[in-house]
């Protein structure tokens, strides 16, 4: 689990202050571009950004099911290969450039990077973007009162926000979430009741149980780092049965 603790000016803070300021454009044809109907029509790609511990373990679990998957990273393509290659063949390597095209994009970087997966696209409009990242160490009055999932929302203007795989460390996310014949519990927010079933959605075609906690505000807050803390169900390792 990312236990980063940079966020300063010129960080995701910086960039989500900046993204604020900037005209909205209208977000009513991107949400119809990529409703939760819309995305069992035709194919969707996926990303994990980050190719840590956690963006590898992620990886597994769409290999488990045969899922395609692109992964990128600072590091070229190239140099992911090898672990990709090991992980299975639907996992593909490319370019951060590439892999922000993606119609869901799982951020799995830690939390000093958002800033700059933010830049890297043009555009966010209407992509799911899941933060699985973790602001540990960041003082909690860094964050105007926000989460730090409210303030990924902010950098990632446009993007449906949803908060996710980010309480459980690498190990258990790479595990089968098939335990016993019951599922392993991923827990999950948002702001966008649409963008959260199509993330629940995913979470469940990957084998795992999704357990909504409602808004950033209220949800996030039960289950991500705290300053240098973890909240209550951060590390809790539930699995549900039937």
């Amino acid at each position: 689990m990312d236990r980063t603790r940079e966020a300063g000016p010129g960080g995701v803070l910086a960039h989500a202050r900046e993204a604020v300021g900037r005209p909205r454009s209208c977000r009513r044809r991107a949400r119809a571009r990529l409703t939760s109907c819309d995305h069992r029509r035709r194919h969707m790609t996926y990303a994990i950004i980050g190719f840590g511990a956690v963006g590898q373990a992620l990886a597994k679990a769409f290999a488990r099911k045969g899922v395609d998957v692109r992964v990128a990273s600072r590091r070229p393509p190239e140099a992911l290969a090898p672990q990709a290659q090991a992980i299975g063949p639907t996992v593909r390597p490319v370019a951060l450039d590439e892999a922000v095209g993606s119609d869901v994009v799982i951020l799995a970087v830690p939390f000093s990077q958002v800033a700059e997966v933010a830049h890297a696209a043009a555009t966010w409009e209407g992509r799911l973007v899941i933060d699985a990242t973790n602001a540990y160490g960041t003082p909690l009055a860094e964050f105007g009162g926000l989460t730090s999932s409210a303030v990924v929302a902010r950098a990632f203007l446009g993007a449906r926000v949803v908060k996710g795989f980010n309480h459980l460390p690498a190990a258990k996310l790479a595990a089968d979430p098939d335990v016993k014949g019951g599922r392993r519990v991923i827990f999950t927010s948002s702001d966008d009741p649409d963008a959260q079933a199509q993330a629940s959605s995913l979470m469940e075609r990957l084998g795992y149980a999704p357990v909504v906690l409602g808004p950033l505000a209220q949800g996030a807050v039960l289950a991500q780092a705290q300053g240098n803390g973890w909240a209550p169900l951060a590390f809790q390792d539930l699995v549900r049965f039937g």
